[in-house]
This record gives C-alpha cells, sequence and structure tokens, in this order.
C-alpha cells in the first residue's frame, strides 16, 4: 500500500511540475510521520524515503533512534516549536519549518551548535489561530537576524486555510512565492530565502504549481496503510 500511495503522490507530482514547466527535480516530498510508529516510518526509510518530518519534539528525537541506521534521512521539524524545547531538539534536525518570533530565534541562536536551515512561517491569510508572521512584517524581522549567525533562512513556510477553494489556494500560495521572491531579491548572505514549504495532502499540487520546493505529505502516504 504505500509503495502504490508513494508513486501516486510522486505521478501528482510530476504532472503538477509540467503543467508549471518545472522541472520535479525541483520539488522535495517530505514524508510527514507524526500519524504512525516507528515501523511504518523504517518501512519509509527502506523504500528510500530520506526526508521525514514530525510536529512534536518527543516524536522526532524517538522516531530518529528508531532509524539511525539510515544515516541518509533530513529529519525537519514542521511544528511550532516552544522556546524551553530548542535546547533538546535544534541540534538533531535539517530543517525547521515554523520560525516564528524573534525570541524563538534567540533561543536557537543560543542552543544552536551548527546553522540551522529554518524557515520563517508566515500567516499568509491572517487567520487568528494561524502562528507565523504577517506578510508586511517578514522583511523586518528577516533583517533582524542579521547577526544570528546560527540561523539561515532558507525559504519561507505556510500552511492554507482548510477546505480552501482552488481559488484562494492560489491566491494564498502565490502570495507566498511573492514574498519568498521578495527576500531573495535582497541579496541576503544569512537569508539566501530560495524555498518554499507550502502544499499538504489536500493541496500539494496547487502549491507546486505556485512554486513550493518542498511539499509535506502526510495522509496521503498512509491511506489505507
Amino acid at each position: 500500500m504505500l509503495v502504490d500511495n508513494l508513486e501516486k503522490i510522486n505521478q501528482e507530482i510530476r504532472l503538477a511540475c509540467q503543467k508549471a514547466s518545472r522541472s520535479d527535480n525541483d520539488v522535495t516530498m517530505i514524508a510527514v510521520t507524526k500519524s504512525v510508529g516507528k515501523e511504518i516510518a523504517k518501512e519509509l526509510a527502506e523504500l528510500g524515503i530520506e526526508n521525514m518530518a514530525e510536529n512534536r519534539v518527543d516524536k522526532l528525537l524517538e522516531k530518529k533512534v528508531a532509524l539511525e541506521s539510515f544515516s541518509s534521512i533530513k529529519w525537519h521539524l514542521i511544528g511550532n516549536l516552544q522556546r524551553r524545547k530548542v535546547k533538546s531538539i535544534i541540534n538533531e534536525i535539517d530543517y525547521f519549518h515554523a520560525l516564528d518570533s524573534l525570541k524563538l530565534a534567540e533561543e536557537i541562536q543560543k542552543r544552536a551548535e551548527k546553522q540551522i536551515s529554518c524557515f520563517v512561517e508566515v500567516n499568509v491569510t491572517g487567520e487568528e489561530s494561524k502562528h507565523g508572521f504577517k506578510s508586511e512584517e517578514v522583511l523586518d524581522f528577516i533583517h533582524q537576524l542579521a547577526d544570528f549567525d546560527r540561523i539561515k533562512v532558507v525559504g519561507l513556510m505556510t500552511m492554507a486555510p482548510l477546505n480552501a477553494s482552488e481559488q484562494v489556494l492560489h491566491e494564498v500560495f502565490s502570495k507566498l512565492k511573492k514574498l519568498q521572491s521578495a527576500v531573495n531579491n535582497q541579496h541576503l548572505s544569512y537569508a539566501p530565502c530560495t524555498e518554499l514549504s507550502m502544499g499538504m495532502s489536500n493541496d500539494f499540487p496547487i502549491a507546486i504549481e505556485e512554486g513550493a520546493t518542498f511539499v509535506r505529505i502526510g495522509t496521503a502516504i498512509f491511506r489505507g496503510a
């Protein structure tokens, strides 16, 4: 079942890339394993999946230990991170997708032993229930990170509204793409901002059409598994 689901997802990625005249090599699928246990995650690793994500610190640490023999796996923390947990996780991950405050950046700078690839979280729609910066706050925030040598802003991340129409999805993802280009055009060495983390199981083809380079897929991988 996992093999079939992965093939279907890869086919959808290819089709979305073709539609947008992009190479499918430009898109990285991250397997979000928060809904499954260590054994299923191990099956994914055995199938060659090399990017895995969790939204909780304890679950990521647990799975990383269980899959330590798969040294090529890159670990992504995609959930919001409490400052008190930074010390235990920040040196165990390759990417952090939810940088959403200066205080959190300060804690990462204090605790990180290496440069961490971070995505700044953007609340494109301004929904009260979502974390992240407003679009108009992003450039100012990134400029405040100039002296944070442990943080590299590789891109921006957003989550689209649940059950949004295709038109709304296109608008949300397109806005983030324009914002990413604006940051990229600043030519900041610490914030190349070449990447876009957007799109999940229900909307990733549209996200790819609008420029996503990382898509976070969970449900679609494990459906029926």
